[in-house]
């Protein structure tokens, strides 16, 4: 059984580095051809695609704004079985439930809905506040 699990600080100050991690069990991350994702949801707002990464280590993008792609990096830890995400310069808007989950293809928009993914992690709550 494919589990996934982010974790990472609940409180962060405007202008740091967020990072986040997500403990992917049960497969290895090189396994299939799959798209390891980032996703978040801000208060009162839709799920939000952030990007993700491949078995092989391609990264992509969400089609989102600008400044939020230039400030997000997503990469991968072999040894630990991980993913993780980097999103630097945060401010109060970046406030926001953070999910890992697995796709089988990309996003065509920016805003998702949880089925197009098969595997969720169980989110994680981050602050963005001083």
């Amino acid at each position: 059984q494919v589990q996934l699990q982010e974790s990472g600080p609940g409180l962060v100050s405007p202008s740091q580095t967020l990072y986040l991690t997500c403990a992917v069990s049960g497969v290895s991350i090189t396994s299939d051809v799959v798209y390891w994702s980032w996703i978040r949801r801000p208060p009162g707002k839709a799920l939000e695609f952030m990007g993700a990464i491949t078995r092989s280590g391609i990264t992509y993008d969400s089609p989102v704004s600008p400044s939020l792609r230039s400030r997000t990096s997503i990469s991968r830890d072999l040894s630990k079985n991980q993913i993780t995400l980097q999103l630097r310069s945060v401010t109060p808007e970046d406030t926001a439930v953070y999910y890992c989950a697995r796709g089988s293809a990309l996003p065509a928009r920016a805003w998702v809905t949880t089925n197009e993914f098969d595997v969720w992690g169980q989110g994680t709550r981050v602050t963005v506040s001083a």
